[in-house]
């Protein structure tokens, strides 16, 4: 399961933005510091149009969706990896998620309090980043000394990884991530096991008040966009208090809230938009008698590994995969017309899957 944690100093809206991404109020929202102890988590569809459609076209009742699971991580402060606040709480959290989204708040509000005094978007991702990089930093040099020995016996994979944190540690002491790190794909790969903190991909969540939302801009916003292009990170501009307000309203009233503040889209979709992008993830469907089912996979990867996400035993015994695309499939109107009008056909171990593509897989038991 694809795997999203949420990140934030304590007061930047970072569980009120949970709980609506969520649809319900799982996580406590109050105005204090560290009201986030335990992770909550929560499962949250991806909104794809595509797959209701296709259920209409196939006539099944079950409909299975691709899910993200976003766990609301507790609220970091100044010293968090040496013990203050919460401590090291968070990190073990951090390590199991495939990207962090990062809450920094971007407006004014003398009613909640912020935990250093005042509103500074750049104060508030250089804290946090720093402390996760003080964790890789402690990580790293702990490792290097474990394998002092291996090294010295000429061990290639462990020459690797330590070539690798030799080109991350410069990094680390500045307190910069280590994704800034010139590294080859070789480099990454062998160090992957260890889960630094700063490797993974951000998405920057900006988050203003109702009034900022339509224009998706001000004063603060620009300073997170401006970090976010330096590291190449992702940006998204969010209201977390008007996305909770749409909690239990029907889809109707959604869309007449979202009309008044002038808004097209809600948060959510915005956001696992931005997750896909950063990722370089896409969708295809299985699509039969028994489910509709949309499936997540890496852009450019090949039909078996496609396979392997409905099971590890059709990538084994692949043979081979009956493709349709999605405007085929629906323009014909099924998979029995798309056979019989040559809009569908069979790709071997090297197509390379698109997004969209409707596929039933061959494979040996």
């Amino acid at each position: 399961m694809l795997k999203a944690g949420i990140v934030g100093l304590p007061n930047v809206g970072k569980s009120t933005l949970f709980n609506a991404l969520s649809n319900n109020e799982n996580a406590e929202a109050a105005n204090y510091p560290f009201c986030t102890i335990e992770p909550n988590t929560a499962t949250v569809i991806v909104p794809d149009s595509r797959l209701q459609i296709l259920q209409g076209i196939v006539n099944t009742q079950k409909v299975v969706p691709a899910i993200i699971e976003f766990v609301d991580i507790a609220g970091l402060v100044k010293g968090a990896s040496q013990g203050e606040g919460l401590g090291n709480k968070f990190l073990s959290n951090i390590k199991e998620t495939d990207l962090i989204v990062h809450v920094v708040r971007c407006f004014e509000d003398p009613n909640v309090v912020h935990v250093a005094g005042k509103v500074s978007p750049i104060d508030d991702i250089m804290l946090i980043n720093t402390e996760l990089a003080i964790s890789d930093l402690d990580l790293v040099e702990r490792s290097k000394e474990k394998y002092s020995k291996k090294l010295r016996s000429g061990d290639k994979e462990i020459q690797l990884i330590d070539k690798a944190f030799d080109k991350i540690l410069p990094f680390l002491k500045e307190g910069k991530p280590a994704k800034l790190a010139d590294l080859t794909d070789d480099e990454r790969f062998a160090i992957k096991s260890y889960g630094l903190l700063t490797l993974k991909k951000v998405i920057y969540a900006a988050n203003v008040a109702e009034a900022d939302i339509a224009k998706e801009s001000n004063e603060y916003v620009d300073q997170v966009k401006k970090v976010a292009q330096d590291e190449n990170s992702g940006l998204v501009v969010i209201s977390a208090n008007a996305e909770a307000q749409l909690i239990g309203l029907s889809e109707e009233e959604k869309e007449e809230f979202l009309t008044e503040l002038g808004v097209k889209e809600m948060g959510l979709k915005k956001l696992i938009k931005e997750v896909y992008q950063l990722l370089g993830l896409q969708t295809y469907f299985t699509a039969g008698e028994k489910e509709a089912r949309a499936w997540t996979i890496n852009i450019g990867d090949k039909a078996p590994r496609a396979a392997s996400k409905i099971h590890t035993d059709f990538e084994r015994g692949f043979i081979k995969a009956e493709v349709i695309s999605y405007d085929d499939f629906v323009a014909v109107e099924g998979r029995v017309n798309a056979r019989t009008q040559g809009k569908a056909r069979d790709e071997g171990k090297e197509y390379v899957v698109s997004d969209g593509d409707v596929i039933e897989f061959k494979f040996n038991v």
